[in-house]
C-alpha cells in the first residue's frame, strides 16, 4: 500500500511540475540557449524533502519500519559498468528528455510515444542483465579455472 501512495504521489508530482514534458529537460539541458531551471528546482524540493527522511528515518536502521531487514549499499567504489550505464543513461536522458519515471507516468497520457521508449528501456535492462549475467559466469569460471 506503501508503494502505491507514494507511486501515485511522485506521478502527481510529476505531472504538477511539468517534468512529464520532454522539453522541460531538454530545456534544462541546454545552459547555452534557452535554459530552464526548473527541473533543478524540482530536484531541490525532492531532495529538500528527502534528505531529512533519510536521515531520521533509514540511516543507522537494522529494520525498516515494517519489520524488514534494512538493505542499504555498502559499495563505494566506482565501477566501469556504472561509469558506462550512467553515460548510457545520461545520453538517452538527453536526447529524448525523458528518463523512467515520467516515461511510465507518461504511458498513460501520451500513449505509443511514451510506450516505445519503455520499450526499448527494457530491452536496454534485459541486454546488460545479460551481460552482466554472462560476465558474472564468465567471472567465476575464471576463479574455478585457476583455484581462487
Amino acid at each position: 500500500m506503501i508503494a502505491l501512495v507514494a507511486g501515485v504521489l511522485f506521478g502527481f508530482g510529476l505531472a504538477f511540475s511539468g517534468m512529464m514534458q520532454p522539453e522541460k529537460a531538454i530545456g534544462f539541458l541546454d545552459i547555452a540557449g534557452n535554459w530552464d531551471a526548473s527541473l533543478m528546482l524540482v530536484m531541490g524540493g525532492a531532495l529538500a524533502i528527502f534528505t531529512p527522511g533519510y536521515h531520521f528515518l533509514v540511516k543507522g536502521r537494522q529494520k525498516a519500519l515494517n519489520g524488514a531487514m534494512m538493505q542499504l549499499p555498502v559499495k563505494k567504489s566506482l565501477e566501469p559498468e556504472l561509469i558506462i550505464g550512467a553515460l548510457l543513461f545520461g545520453a538517452g536522458w538527453g536526447l529524448a528528455g525523458i528518463c523512467p519515471g515520467p516515461a511510465i507516468a507518461m504511458a498513460a497520457i501520451v500513449g505509443w510515444p511514451a510506450v516505445g521508449f519503455i520499450a526499448a528501456m527494457a530491452a536496454g535492462m534485459w541486454l546488460a542483465g545479460c551481460w552482466m549475467q554472462r560476465k558474472s559466469v564468465v567471472s567465476q569460471s575464471g576463479s574455478l579455472a585457476t583455484g581462487k
